[in-house]
Parts: C-alpha cells; structure tokens; sequence
C-alpha cells in the first residue's frame, strides 16, 4: 500500500514538473523564441515519459514536433509525429490520427518532398470523411489542391480546389474561403486563364475585408496587378499597387521597397511622356 502511494505521489511530481515545461514552452512559443520553446517541450516530453503518460506524452511530442517544423528541422518533426502517430493508433482516436497524418502531409510538403506527402493526406482524407469533419477537410482539400497545382495537373487542382470551397462554405470557414479562392486565382494565373483567375482574386479580396486583414488583402491585389498588367490595363494594376502601397505602410510590410518600385515602374509605363 505504502509503494502504491508512494508511485502515486511521484507520478503526481513529474505531472507537475511536466505542466511547469509546457506552461513555459507556450509562454516562448508565444513570445516566437523556438530554441527555448524546444528545449521546454523536450524536456516535457522526458516529464511524461517517465510519468509513463502516453496520453501526455503524444501531446508534448506533438508539440515538440510542431516546434521543430517551425525551426525547418523536419527530420527531428518527423521522428515526434510518428511516435505520436503509433500511441494515437494504439489508443483508437481516429480524429486525431487523421490530423497527425495531415502535419506528416504538410512536412513533407515543406520539405520539398510533395510527392511523399499525399499517401497521407489521402489515408486522413478517408478518415475526415467517416468523422463528417468537413473544416478539416475543406482545409485537407486546399492543401491537396496546392500540390496539384505544383505538379501542374490543373484539372484535378481545380476540382480539389472547389471541394475545399464548398466544405468551407458548408462551416462558414470565412478565412477558408478567402484562402481558397486567392489560391484558385493564383492556379488560374499561371494557366493564363485570366477570366477565372480575376473572378476568384476579386472574391479572395472580399472575404479578406470582410475579414479585415489587410495583409491578407495586399497579398491577392499584387496579383491582380499582375494580372491586370498581363491583359495590358495599367490603369487597373496601378490602382491595385496603389492599394497595396498604403496597406505596406499602415502595416510597416516587409514588401513596401519592392512594392514601391513595382508602382513607379507601372506608373511609368502609363505614363511614357
């Protein structure tokens, strides 16, 4: 009775020492200190390991494995989503299988290993669909969309894209939406189908004010201007840029130099006299 209490009390300790890491790792990925945030969901991850919480311990190397994608260290990510993956798996917890194997979709994606990231997105996508979770896969479809897109088969990109529009629209995904068309607009673009592309970057450009970022919004008028450039109306482009520029300098934009150039550039081209 007396060993029972006493492996209660210090599993109690490390579950305090744990809640103390994460507490601290949250605060540093908060203030967007990654080394230290790292160092503090290591070290939970240790707490919960020793504390033998599976539970626990799938959330600290989750964490621990979003903390490395952040700092491009996908092999060390990688390492943390498959442990999570294997507790998840013996646990049961579908949902949650699906989302780990959507971040193991996406780091491979940014590793530059897309072709190794859509096994997994389509085993998640099979999943998302027997739990009707249609936010995740409106979000699923986009970042399926988005690979399509790279590997320039648009026909498939293009109907990835719609499913992920309508998904949003299903939850009322706002920032869904506008993420989606501006995406869409910019497929489009580089098809040189400009009638498209305007008509998804005009609707991209609504949802993001109705949204109010501005940021966002700055981000789909450099391609209307790009693509009112293309169809030889400088009047439209220059009053895209010119949006832009004002949106640079509210925000102190890190695009404001190349921005500028770009608006007196245009302007010059308008304006040859």
């Amino acid at each position: 009775m007396l060993r029972a209490a006493r492996e209660e009390l210090i599993t109690d300790i490390w579950q305090l020492v744990s809640d103390d890491h994460k507490h601290r790792a949250r605060v540093f990925l908060h203030r967007g200190n990654l080394t230290e945030a790292r160092a503090a969901w290591e070290a939970a991850v240790a707490d919960d390991r020793a504390a033998d919480n599976r539970r626990d311990l799938s959330d600290s190397l989750g964490n621990l494995g979003n903390t490395c994608a952040l700092m491009n260290d996908y092999q060390t990510a990688e390492q943390c989503y498959r442990e999570v993956l294997d507790i998840q798996r013996v646990e049961g917890n579908v949902h949650a299988i699906a989302h780990t194997l959507v971040n193991l979709g996406n780091l491979h994606v940014g590793s530059d290993r897309p072709d190794k990231a859509r096994p997994y997105y389509l085993e998640a996508l099979d999943l998302l669909e027997t739990l009707k979770d249609y936010r995740a896969l409106g979000i699923l479809h986009n970042n399926l969309a988005l690979q399509e897109s790279r590997e320039r088969e648009w026909e498939t990109a293009v109907e990835s894209f719609t499913r992920a529009l309508d998904y949003h629209r299903m939850v009322g995904n706002e920032e869904g939406l506008a993420v989606t068309y501006s995406q869409m607009g910019k497929c489009f673009l580089d098809q040189s189908d400009l009638v498209r592309a305007e008509r998804c970057l005009n609707n991209a450009s609504e949802h993001y004010i109705k949204l109010g970022n501005e940021p966002a919004e700055a981000a789909v008028l450099r391609l209307l201007g790009t693509l009112y450039r293309t169809k030889g109306d400088l009047q439209a482009a220059v009053r895209c840029l010119e949006s832009v520029l004002r949106i640079d300098i509210t925000y102190n934009l890190l695009e404001l130099t190349d921005d500028s150039r770009a608006l007196d550039h245009l302007r010059s081209l308008s304006n040859p006299g």
